[in-house]
């Protein structure tokens, strides 16, 4: 086992323990006020290219296209999904992905697969070879895949420096970002 998969495990397993109660109350204000599951699965570009269900919480109403965040039509967020996003509450199914091993906490962030702009970059700078994960350079750079060029390229940086005090950091600007 690697440091960077035991990080994931130690940090993970637990975390998803001491969060169960506020998923399940972020899924009971989900189902109350919108209906649909509270928990959906979106097919992701993984290490590789495999790809794999990611796990979020619903933040946007059931009958929103399959579309990158920043494509997504206006007013497609819910009431509920405008806070659990602000809070990144609705990124917490994803520490399943982790604890199974196809996501890492700290890695580029899974893409969908019609983003085939950011693909092709990831794979000619070799990015695809790293596990995706929940957190990463280019969130706490402020970068979003709107800009696949330079989503790309801070992942590339990314990969070429990873190691867990990377990783500690990277985590750190996560949850105390400004």
């Amino acid at each position: 086992m690697t440091a960077k998969r035991a990080l994931d495990l130690a940090v993970a397993v637990p975390m998803l323990a001491l969060t169960s109660p506020v998923l399940l109350v972020a899924m009971l204000a989900i189902r109350t006020t919108s209906a649909g599951p509270a928990i959906f699965s979106q097919i992701r570009v993984g290490r590789g290219g495999v790809l794999f269900a990611c796990r979020k919480l619903r933040t946007m109403y059931r009958a929103t296209p399959s579309l990158p965040t920043h494509e997504a039509p206006a007013g497609s967020v819910t009431a509920v999904g405008k806070v659990l996003r602000a809070t990144k509450i609705d990124e917490l199914p994803q520490l399943w992905n982790v604890i199974k091993g196809e996501m890492s906490l700290v890695g580029p962030r899974p893409c969908l697969p019609t983003q085939t702009k950011l693909i092709e970059r990831r794979k000619e700078l070799g990015v695809l070879a790293a596990l995706p994960g929940i957190t990463g350079l280019a969130q706490i750079k402020g970068i979003d895949m709107s800009d696949p060029r330079l989503c790309a390229e801070t992942d590339a940086v990314y990969t070429k420096a990873a190691s867990t005090g990377l990783d500690l950091k990277i985590l750190l600007g996560t949850f105390f970002r400004a």
